[in-house]
């Protein structure tokens, strides 16, 4: 099992272990009776992930003893709202829950976000553990402590930085993944190598068929390649005060608008795949990038299966509600070339020239 440490600057009190390996969930009882020793856990999934792993996790915990009961949520990033954090919390007040009790997040990336947001408010506060089930949440979501909920005008505008006791990623979920799934998760590992891993980058351009092929090897290895790099960032920039944390919305800011312009039907990473292509494209124009790393960055996307274009093109307007905003100016991330980005301020309206 690979066992990678998170240690959160200035904190020691919230350093935590991820877990890596095939069926790792058969480590989770252990872990609990040694580190939480809640008097009852509740585990938060959604609707479809509720049948596929919800009950077995619940009967598997019963079994060595853990009382354990579900409680879920509508699939999809339309129930990332104050209300479902709201009606959530009252299930667990009805089934008896208490500050004493904690959470098991078990799902995707709005299962995460959801999770860790609910977990950091009910009862002021309760510890809970992360158990991705999606390549995306395994490589970018459930790392990092960012909770949140939607609003109207915007993606994730409302939440807060909470870190798990522990993160168990288990390979074997993937098993059972849509093709589409891996390819959206695919999207934020590309991110990683073209910011901050050029060996990453070129890994994932030799072994693009063993991954969409879900080869047990090339997963855990771009897995835990990726984890690696956030986790290194996190750890000395958990709240983006210094800048190292926002170079992981490379594609982020215009792909963020065209998931709210498609009303989230659009998933997360095909939205940051056309994200990181017209950020790119503006790089070029803005010499900070040379066109054929721009090219090379769109042709192993396209490869990968993830869309490199939209009919739709983000406004100026559409990029106000962003929360890297700063009056009209916004902090863009820019890849100089592949392994290396860097941060620059634009403003807002200037953009619109190069769309």
């Amino acid at each position: 099992m690979t066992k990678i440490k998170v240690k959160i600057s200035n904190r020691p009190q919230d350093k935590y272990t991820i877990f890596i390996k095939e069926n790792c969930r058969d480590s989770l009882p252990d872990f609990l009776k040694k580190n939480l020793s809640a008097n009852k856990y509740a585990i938060l999934t959604d609707s479809k992930t509720k049948k596929i792993y919800g009950d077995a996790l619940v009967k598997f915990l019963k079994k060595n003893k853990i009382s354990a009961e579900l409680i879920s949520f509508e699939q999809g990033e339309k129930s990332k709202r104050l209300t479902t954090i709201e009606k959530l919390a009252e299930e667990m007040i009805e089934k008896n829950f208490d500050r004493n009790c904690a959470l098991i997040v078990l799902g995707g990336g709005v299962t995460g976000d959801i999770g860790g947001f609910l977990a950091s408010v009910f009862m002021r506060g309760i510890s809970y553990i992360q158990i991705p089930t999606t390549l995306l949440a395994m490589v970018d979501s459930c790392i990092g402590g960012k909770t949140g909920v939607d609003l109207q005008c915007g993606k994730n505008l409302i939440g807060t930085i909470n870190q798990p006791k522990a993160i168990f990623i288990d390979i074997n979920y993937l098993k059972t993944l849509p093709q589409n799934q891996i390819i959206n998760g695919l999207s934020e590992i590309i991110k990683y190598g073209v910011i901050k891993d050029k060996k990453l980058f070129k890994y994932i351009e030799k072994n693009l068929e063993k991954i969409l092929d879900k080869d047990i090897s090339a997963l855990q290895y771009i897995i835990e390649k990726s984890i690696k790099i956030k986790v290194k960032i996190i750890e000395k920039d958990e709240r983006e005060l210094n800048n190292e944390r926002i170079l992981l919305n490379y594609g982020h800011t215009l792909g963020h608008v065209l998931e709210k312009m498609s009303n989230y039907t659009l998933l997360h990473g095909f939205a940051i795949s056309i994200g990181m292509v017209m950020i790119n494209r503006i790089a070029v124009e803005k010499k900070f990038m040379k066109e054929k790393d721009a090219e090379r960055i769109k042709t192993l996307l396209k490869k990968a299966g993830l869309p490199i274009t939209s009919m739709k093109k983000p406004e100026a307007k559409d990029i106000l509600s962003d929360k890297k905003r700063s009056g009209n100016f916004i902090n863009f991330v820019f890849a100089k070339k592949i392994g290396k980005a860097i941060i620059h301020q634009e403003k807002i309206t200037d953009l619109q020239k190069y769309r």
